[in-house]
């Protein structure tokens, strides 16, 4: 799938050079989604949550069908994580959910080890559609 092109563009009126974002890409339908998923973990507790995360959480979901399409931690802030999750459309979203935290090696041998280091209260997760130009479909 071609990417969208940035495209050098002199403007001469104002002797300034422009760059001009041309999108290569259809419009994307609402069924693409994304989940921008933002946890706060307990004080000093990051570096093992993302720990679980790397080798046991995503590994996990990926095995179970789910996409996912980021992972970081926050530069200026010592208890922020975040992921991305894509999913083609909401059916798609509610089996691979079902999938996860439906099965017993999720209820009993991950869920349980994950209130030690994330506060459950702060959770934010951010449903998104891409346009056009975005880069992740």
């Amino acid at each position: 799938t071609p990417r969208p092109a940035l495209t050098p563009k002199t403007d001469h009126s104002r002797a300034r050079r422009t760059m001009v974002l041309r999108s290569t890409h259809p419009p994307i339908g609402v069924d693409v989604l994304f989940e921008l998923r933002q946890y706060r973990t307990h004080p000093g507790q990051r570096d093992r949550f993302v720990e679980l995360m790397e080798t046991e959480i995503i590994p996990f979901q990926v095995a179970q069908g789910m996409s996912i399409v980021a992972s970081f931690v926050a530069e200026e802030d010592p208890d922020l994580y975040v992921w991305i999750r894509r999913f083609e459309n909401e059916e798609q979203r509610g089996a691979r959910y079902a999938a996860v935290y439906e099965s017993d090696h999720w209820k009993n041998d991950i869920s349980p080890r994950i209130p030690e280091m994330r506060d459950r209260e702060s959770i934010n997760v951010t449903r998104l559609n891409p346009t056009s130009v975005s880069a992740l479909h």
